[in-house]
């Protein structure tokens, strides 16, 4: 009973967040201007070879990007008490968290998959079982980021809090993860550091989907991002709603 109730609270939140989105569609198109950029003005200058090390990248980059903003959505509702409102609803509040990050992981796929359609244009090369695989893989990064993201919005409950949270946070993981450019053609303290973060044994595992290589180290970072953020979103939910 508690399961139905829960999967029914989310898809309720899920809609209720959902129905803007679908009501100006223009947001998705604005989501996959810069990847574009990147696609048309940076991925040629790696070569004819290089779209299959690039585009894998790019997709992490846009999870980062994309999911980790997600949480200035909810501070407009923090400030004008709609949060308030819903916590003395029935609605469950693992239900705010999980239908809010659905989606975004929803929209994420969809503009993970208008860029790798575009990037075969560009040159890459991927099957639809490789496809799946990668947007997968993004969407679970996708729920991870989300989460925390959500999280510390409602902690911090102010803008412009948030916004210097992310750009703290955000550029070194984004600089240390090797999206853009390989971290072993750097030096080697560099390579180490870049090691620490799991972010880049998640770009290792996505470009491996495409590319001969190990997904093992960016599997268990990825599952490890997802447990750590899921839990932390959802107990931040439940001691703010207490």
């Amino acid at each position: 009973m508690f399961s139905k109730t829960l999967l029914r609270d989310t898809w309720l939140v899920f809609c209720r967040v959902m129905v803007p989105v679908l009501r100006n569609p223009v947001a998705v198109v604005f989501g996959i201007a810069q990847p574009l950029l990147y696609l048309g003005l940076f991925g040629p200058l790696l070569g004819d070879t290089g779209w299959q090390w690039f585009v894998p990248g790019l997709l992490v980059q846009m999870a980062l990007f994309g999911t980790a903003y997600a949480g200035f959505s909810l501070l407009p509702e923090v400030r004008t008490g709609v949060m308030e409102r819903l916590r003395v609803t029935p609605v469950s509040r693992i239900a705010l968290l999980v239908g809010r990050v659905g989606k975004d992981v929803v929209l994420l796929v969809v503009q993970s998959l208008l860029i790798m359609l575009a990037a075969m244009l560009f040159g890459f090369r991927a099957t639809a079982g490789q496809m799946l695989l990668g947007l997968g893989l993004v969407a679970l990064l996708g729920v991870a980021i989300g989460s925390v993201s959500y999280a510390i919005a409602l902690k911090v409950k102010l803008e412009y809090v948030f916004a210097s949270v992310l750009s703290a946070s955000i550029v070194p993981l984004m600089l240390l993860s090797g999206v853009l450019l390989p971290m072993s053609n750097g030096p080697q303290w560099l390579y180490w550091l870049s090691r620490i973060n799991p972010l880049a044994h998640v770009v290792d595992a996505e470009r491996s989907i495409f590319n001969p290589g190990t997904m093992l180290y960016g599997l268990i970072s990825v599952a490890a991002l997802v447990l750590v953020g899921v839990f932390y979103g959802v107990r931040t939910f439940n001691k703010e709603s207490a």
